[in-house]
């Protein structure tokens, strides 16, 4: 099964040029192997994604102007057996033509097949979050306009400590312009590496577990997208363009 990206920011702004703008820092174990994002599913032309070598699925995949990523749930890290992969709800979620058809799709699953997930898919019309309790069907619900930062834990929870420490600063940023490449102000929210471990949104790689890459991504109105990927900690490797179809 492949561990999941697990902060992920959402900026959802009808009617603007690029009404969603994305960043997320992806927590995993330092010694599990991982591609960077490319086309690594031959069977699901145009979806481009990071690929986890021992799941095959991915935290995170893309195909046009539609984007989804996986987080865990708490206590839900790593494998289990009998369960499915985490990794593949991504990638299902890419074979529908929406980010709501998507979100529809992921809520009539047998969450129970899972471990605990949290998931999230956006297009240039909305932003959907969906919870896997490990029972019953997945919850769904539409996101608000404004911006979310999405954990372990459910949109903007009190309950996350890293909600409650970078929420405020994520708010007051100003808002990446991806037609002028100018993302300074989330690079380097994404970089910050201080505050107690738990609220931490770039972790310290301490007992072989920490940040192990970051992700940049837009969608236009009119049919662009874009992704900027690191493949290792925000404030150690470059921000790079992915070649997207």
């Amino acid at each position: 099964m492949v561990a999941a990206v697990c902060t992920v920011v959402l900026l959802v702004r009808p009617g603007h040029a690029w009404p969603l703008l994305l960043a997320a820092n992806r927590d995993e174990r330092a010694d599990r192997a991982w591609d960077p994002p490319g086309r690594h599913w031959p069977d699901r032309p145009g979806v481009v994604g990071g690929r986890d070598r021992l799941g095959r699925g991915t935290w995170m995949a893309m195909r046009g102007g539609l984007i989804a990523a996986v987080l865990n749930r708490p206590g839900s890290l790593g494998p289990l057996q009998g369960k499915r992969s985490r990794g593949d709800l991504p990638l299902l979620a890419l074979d529908y033509p929406s980010a709501a058809s998507a979100a529809e799709a992921v809520a009539q699953l047998n969450a129970a097949e899972y471990r605990t997930f949290n998931m999230v898919v956006a297009d240039a019309d909305g932003a959907w979050f969906i919870r896997g309790a490990g029972s019953g069907k997945p919850a769904m619900r539409g996101l608000d306009p404004g911006l979310h930062i999405v954990t372990a834990h459910d949109p903007n929870d009190p309950a996350s400590p890293r909600t409650i420490r970078h929420l405020p600063h994520f708010q007051a940023a100003p808002a990446p312009d991806p037609d002028a490449s100018d993302w300074k102000a989330w690079t380097g929210l994404l970089q910050d590496r201080s505050g107690p471990r738990g609220a931490a949104i770039n972790v310290p790689i301490e007992g072989g577990f920490g940040t192990v890459s970051s992700s940049l991504a837009g969608i236009g109105a009119d049919g662009r997208a874009l992704w900027l990927f690191a493949a290792g900690p925000p404030d150690e490797a470059e921000f790079t363009l992915v070649t997207l179809p």
